[in-house]
């Protein structure tokens, strides 16, 4: 019988992702964060200047997933009051040790990172997994009328994650724990919203009523599939979107606004992509136009917009085989782009996606750790940008029953 035991992951240079040098990409409605520790924007004419910690210099080098430990913190911890001092230190959020914080298997590295932020130790659990399959949890300290959030997307392999995740929450509600909140980074199923064709099922609905039934009081979700997932819970649902991030990774580049143009790989996307867009300083917009035969299999058709002699930012939830991704940037070269971009939240990487990301046709390939990249799956292009401190800062909101959205305004 294998088992996990969690522990603090080994010393690794945190690079700080965030920008720190003005650029005309942002427009005064640029996201803002003026509410969480540590960060102010300045906003100027057609410009933003984001007083945070420097960008990486990454030249398209090999990707960076940052994970945070006792002795290297990226800059933007420096002057939070959080990390000064250990949980039991004066701060009135850390010290309140109603708050716990536990981690599953499926990415236990940005579960850390969250607690960094937070100023809290991941709780102590012990997941197992039997010879036949079976999943065992059991929490090694008391929750007794704490409100508990567990981390664990539901990503490959998904059916056991899943089942891990309502084994966790089981646990919990048995251990008599005030709230069970499940943060899911990635949401499995997502894409089965909907009957497209008879006698089909909506999983997405059935995973979210497996979720409920476990005793989950509330969802934390990133960048959701599609917004109607989310009126198929009866519990609570907060939808954090991951916007935020990879717009200040790419206000560090030197990219003209005049220069840009914001493309949605489908049609399905173009509401993602305008409010994207939106955040740009109302960058111009385009639509691939996509004929789909079958489950992961996509033909490009047409563009629907100009592109010619421009920077292209294609916008998307996700990259999975990335055929979508991929026969949208040959289309955009067709049409004279003179860079593409790819911009996604969550980095599924189903086989093929690497060979066809790697070909050469993206000059970069963005994506947040809301799933983890084994090294294996690396390459040049490729860029891997931390949602630990967005979803920590929610976290503590949610907790202490304050505004969500705010931060997104």
């Amino acid at each position: 019988m294998a088992s996990l035991a969690l522990t603090s992951p080994p010393a690794v240079k945190v690079p700080s992702y965030l920008a720190s040098s003005s650029s005309s990409l942002f427009s005064r409605s640029s996201i803002s964060f003026s509410t969480i520790e540590s960060r102010s924007r300045i906003c100027v004419s057609n410009s933003a200047k984001c007083n945070l910690p420097k960008a990486l210099n990454l030249g398209n080098g090999k990707a960076s997933i940052p994970i945070t430990n006792g002795t290297t913190l990226p800059n933007y911890f420096d002057s939070s009051s959080r990390l000064e001092k250990p949980v039991s230190s004066s701060s009135s959020r850390a010290a309140n040790t109603k708050l716990k914080l536990f981690s599953g298997t499926a990415n236990p590295a940005l579960s850390q990172e969250i607690a960094w932020y937070m100023g809290l130790e991941l709780g102590k659990i012990s997941i197992k997994r039997f010879a036949d399959g079976e999943v065992y949890v059991q929490l090694k300290e008391s929750v007794r009328g704490c409100d508990v959030f567990l981390v664990q997307p539901t990503c490959t392999p998904t059916n056991e994650n899943l089942m891990e995740l309502l084994i966790m929450v089981d646990a919990c509600r048995r251990a008599s724990a005030k709230k069970v909140t499940a943060v899911i980074p990635y949401f499995g199923y997502a894409r089965a919203d909907r009957k497209t064709q008879g006698r089909e099922s909506i999983a997405a609905k059935l995973v979210a009523n497996l979720i409920t039934e476990a005793g989950a009081d509330r969802v934390l979700a990133c960048d959701l599939h599609s917004g109607q997932s989310m009126g198929y819970f009866d519990i609570p649902v907060d939808h954090v979107y991951c916007q935020p991030v990879i717009l200040d990774y790419l206000a560090s580049k030197s990219i003209s606004s005049q220069d840009l143009v914001v493309v949605s790989p489908d049609v399905g996307g173009v509401a993602r992509a305008r409010a994207f867009a939106k955040k740009l300083s109302d960058a111009p917009l385009a639509i691939v136009d996509k004929r789909r035969h079958g489950h992961n299999v996509a033909e490009v058709m047409n563009l629907i917009g100009d592109v010619k002699g421009k920077v292209a930012v294609m916008v998307d939830d996700m990259i999975d085989t990335a055929g979508t991704i991929v026969k949208g940037a040959a289309l955009l070269h067709e049409e004279g782009a003179r860079e593409v971009y790819a911009c996604c939240t969550h980095a599924v990487f189903s086989p093929p996606a690497i060979e066809r990301l790697s070909s050469g046709l993206l000059q970069e390939v963005i994506v947040t750790n809301t799933l983890p990249v084994a090294e294996k799956n690396y390459f040049p292009q490729l860029t891997i940008l931390s949602v630990a401190n967005l979803l920590g800062e929610t976290i503590w909101r949610v907790h202490d029953d304050s505004s969500v959205s705010s931060i997104f305004l």
